[in-house]
């Protein structure tokens, strides 16, 4: 065959060998707006680092290999002695391992800690999204164990540690360690009060033994997990070792691994607890209360694991289209495709914007405020922004045509991978109804969150507008769960809208806002009106290489 016949020209190169943080303009101003002056070189470089590592060639690779080698349960051994394992491929290790000793398990305590771990685990994930999971129910585990200051001060620092160690050892005997958690079960799902998990307190105090079946149970290869039962009081939190003190195996049955759409590369389990011994954290009765801390890190985590997707995929996209020519120019000059790629950036920065702004006010404890807006603005986050990560994913893999559809462009996986986050934690409905139930509840929540969204106010009339219209959604409450959605979808909006036009370039701010808010928005992508400055808002969304 004639070798002129495969000239390749009119290709886009890879986006490889760039640094993910400092290539995103919108992340490293959020982390520069939320960080201390003293402390803001400090922790770009420290990000920039880990910028260059997820985008290097060899990170890349590492992300390839862990999905088509997803993980394998090993149930017994060759004895017929059961042992529960599962094997991953090197390259989950070593991406774990990265995010590890990058500090991504390490928030609760670092000057901006919150804000540097949320920046880290929004780059690193770009890399491979489902090595995620263990990252972040690992981060997540921490205020859950501070409800009983004994186990906290045995299980933070190995917790927050910056080493990672594999493998299934007694948890004093490691430097580091990983947690799971196993909440729902088959016939309850979501409503975690229909558990039939029991838990049998033994002589000793707070020691139980635990019997049941969890239908989701979260990185089965962890070193410890938070597990609901119910015991004698009612619903309770419990700490599940996998290995004992002893060094014996803790009864920790995997009856199978979830073969999921996307997330391959992650295993999830169903497990089954037959005298499983367990450690009672918090009080009897008061396991949702217990583990609702540790519920609300990872749905914070939802958003930035969903930003981190939507950024990728708009910098693929961007950088594509930068390089391909069609109809006698590059497409990113084509104003149809500039209206598309200007549409999907949008999105993203206003996912990237709130999950920083989040990460922020995790970094305030001590501000009952904070505290107050996060109650609201979390669950309105968790329900909008992960919601939109699939459509934008969808999008932004068309953008690149056919290459898009093929494997070898990395846009397949990234579409699988976007809807986990709208149904992990809590599915839409979930997140529609606890802001319901933090809106008649709690009132504070609602003045704080206000309080947020009026910072912005008289800086643009679409926005006021839309604030305006909000405020008469919420003076009646009566019968409101029908319209919950709709409700909570103009509530992240809204917010996302005031963080844009307080801190984003006006251009960026102005679509936003003519857009989401003013109403001049098409049903699908690349329908902003035309009279923006688009070519602004797409340049703002190109990954330098």
């Amino acid at each position: 065959m004639a070798a002129t016949t495969h000239t390749v020209t009119n290709q886009a190169p890879p986006l490889v060998g760039y640094d993910v943080f400092s290539a995103d303009r919108v992340l490293s101003e959020a982390v520069e707006r939320h960080t201390a002056p003293e402390l803001v070189d400090e922790v770009r470089e420290e990000l920039a680092g880990l910028g260059r590592s997820a985008g290097s060639a060899q990170a890349q690779e590492w992300g390839v290999l862990a999905n088509d080698n997803p993980p394998k349960l090993r149930t017994h051994d060759r004895y017929g002695n059961r042992i529960d394992e599962v094997e991953f491929h090197p390259s989950w290790h070593r991406l774990l391992g990265k995010a590890v000793t990058s500090g991504l398990t390490d928030a609760w305590g670092r000057p901006a800690g919150h804000v540097r771990r949320a920046a880290g685990f929004l780059v690193w994930t770009q890399a491979e999204g489902g090595h995620g999971c263990p990252v972040s129910m690992t981060h997540a585990a921490v205020p859950a164990l501070r409800t009983d200051p004994a186990l906290a001060a045995e299980w933070k620092p190995r917790l927050t540690s910056h080493v990672y160690e594999e493998g299934l050892r007694p948890a004093a005997e490691k430097a580091g360690v990983i947690f799971g958690m196993g909440m729902t079960e088959k016939q309850g799902g979501s409503d975690v009060r229909a558990n039939t998990t029991s838990a049998v307190p033994l002589g000793a105090d707070g020691e139980y033994v635990l019997s049941g079946h969890k239908w989701f149970c979260s990185a089965p290869m962890s070193d410890g997990f938070l597990v609901l039962a119910q015991a004698p009081g009612g619903l309770t939190c419990f700490l599940v070792p996998r290995v004992l003190a002893d060094g014996t195996r803790n009864t920790f049955a995997i009856q199978r691994l979830k073969d999921k759409l996307g997330n391959r590369s992650n295993a999830s389990s169903e497990v089954e607890f037959d005298g499983t011994w367990a450690r009672r954290v918090g009080e009897e009765g008061r396991g949702v209360r217990t583990i609702i801390e540790m519920v609300a890190a990872t749905r914070l985590d939802c958003v930035i694991g969903s930003a981190a997707i939507m950024r990728q995929a708009v910098a693929q996209a961007v950088h594509h289209a930068s390089y391909r020519r069609a109809f006698g120019g590059l497409l990113v000059e084509k104003p149809l495709m500039r209206n598309v790629l200007a549409d999907l950036a949008l999105e993203s920065e206003a996912a990237t914007t709130l999950a920083l702004r989040l990460a922020a006010a995790y970094d305030a404890p001590d501000d009952a405020e904070e505290r107050a807006f996060l109650r609201l603005a979390v669950p309105a986050a968790k329900y909008w922004v992960t919601k939109r990560c699939t459509p934008v994913a969808g999008e932004a893999l068309e953008c690149l045509g056919g290459n898009g559809y093929v494997e070898e462009s990395g846009m397949p996986r990234l579409l699988r991978e976007a809807p986990l986050n709208s149904i992990w934690e809590g599915s839409g409905n979930v997140q529609a109804l606890d802001v319901l139930r933090a809106l008649q509840r709690e009132p504070h929540a609602l003045n704080a969150f206000l309080q947020e969204v009026g910072k912005a106010r008289g800086a643009d009339h679409r926005l006021d507008g839309a604030i305006k219209d909000l405020l008469t959604e919420l003076a009646d409450l009566d019968g409101i769960e029908a319209r919950a959605r709709r409700l909570v979808e103009r509530m992240a909006l809204v917010l996302q809208g005031s963080l844009l036009v307080r801190w984003a370039p006006s251009e960026v701010a102005d679509a936003f806002c003519a857009s989401r808010l003013g109403g001049d928005w098409g049903a699908a992508f690349g329908t902003l009106p035309h009279s923006l400055d688009l070519a602004s808002v797409v340049e703002r969304a190109r990954a330098e290489v």
